[in-house]
């Protein structure tokens, strides 16, 4: 078995110790294949895998862009979400057209990932859209929202400080203090 089969049946099969270790060792990764078989970890069943996959990478220092912003479009909504994270923490503004069409996901995890991400960003671009999730229905969704609004530097409407006042909650209380 070469050295890459050997690797990708530990990430798909070995214990969690061991796939924190090789994802560890494959942080420096180019190679289209590997990369894209860390993003695959961001959907593992360990939440530790998971962050390590994370870590990997957003410490990759090679041109990944591109296999991140594809894996926007997985199926997984854990892929999709902490894709866009990763992206938002890299500074990739590259993505910053696909992390909008997130912002319409069936998902409220991924919505509310990309408009952190969005929001990170200072995307001012996607602005209409940000506003437009100040009107989600699901909360986490709002919260985002909100606060990329300030990230990027806008007011709130009228009518959408009057929606975040509706929630008896400390932190849109905090964000309409901004």
């Amino acid at each position: 078995m070469n050295e890459s089969a050997r690797i990708y049946q530990i990430l798909d099969s070995g214990s969690k110790k061991d796939k924190i270790r090789v994802l560890e060792s494959l942080s420096q990764s180019s190679d289209q294949e590997t990369v894209n078989k860390i993003i695959s970890k961001l959907d593992d069943s360990e939440i530790e895998v998971r962050g390590e996959a994370f870590s990997s990478l957003f410490l990759n220092k090679n041109d990944i862009s591109e296999f991140l912003i594809d894996a926007l479009s997985s199926e997984s909504n854990n892929i999709k979400g902490f894709s866009a994270l990763v992206l938002a923490n890299r500074g990739d503004s590259n993505a910053i057209s696909v992390l909008e069409l997130l912002t319409k996901d069936s998902s409220g995890m991924v919505r509310s990932c990309a408009l952190g991400a969005l929001g990170h960003l200072r995307a001012k671009k996607a602005s209409k859209e940000i506003h437009n999730c100040i009107f989600d229905t699901n909360i986490e969704v709002k919260k985002s929202a909100a606060y990329a609004t300030i990230l990027i530097g806008e007011k709130f409407s009228d009518q959408e400080k009057k929606e975040l006042k509706k929630y008896d909650d400390s932190d849109f209380e905090k964000i309409l203090r901004n």
